[in-house]
């Protein structure tokens, strides 16, 4: 079992057709976080948004890994959206992304966050996994690809 089917839930999984730019996408990944696990959107996207400004969190090959900590978190939680429209992320290869997966951690977070991440570049580094996320636009099919998944 990955560490990610542990902190991704089936409705923090995300088809987003509206958000034209990151701070959007952050908006409403606030609003999920609200409304699924209680963490203040405000939190949310001040966390995301103070971390993106060190540097993107763009990765390259149409997906990015928005990460922050979070005073007052207990344990890592993750979401993922779908972009129907790619939208810029400063990326390397400075391609538009429409996979983010965004994870927050505990303000004083262990390695554990950094296992996290390197699942999740494991993950996205797979064509054929990109690929079947982008085949798919079912939320609960793309559930069920992270949890799944075998490294």
């Amino acid at each position: 079992m990955s560490l990610i089917s542990k902190i991704l839930t089936p409705e923090c999984v995300l088809l987003d057709n509206e958000s034209a730019s990151k701070k959007r996408v952050f908006e409403r990944v606030g609003l999920l976080f609200e409304n699924t696990q209680q963490i203040a959107r405000s939190q949310v996207f001040d966390s995301l948004f103070a971390r993106e400004k060190l540097g993107s969190t763009g990765l390259g090959q149409g997906v990015a890994i928005p990460h922050g900590r979070v005073k007052g978190l207990r344990d890592a939680a993750a979401a993922f959206v779908k972009m129907q429209n790619p939208i810029p992320f400063d990326a390397p290869d400075g391609q538009p992304v429409n996979f983010i997966f965004v994870l927050l951690v505990p303000e004083r977070a262990t390695d554990m966050h950094l296992q996290l991440l390197g699942e999740l570049a494991q993950m996205f580094s797979d064509k054929t996994f990109r690929d079947k996320l982008q085949a798919t636009d079912d939320p609960a099919v793309i559930h069920r690809m992270f949890t799944e998944w075998q490294g």
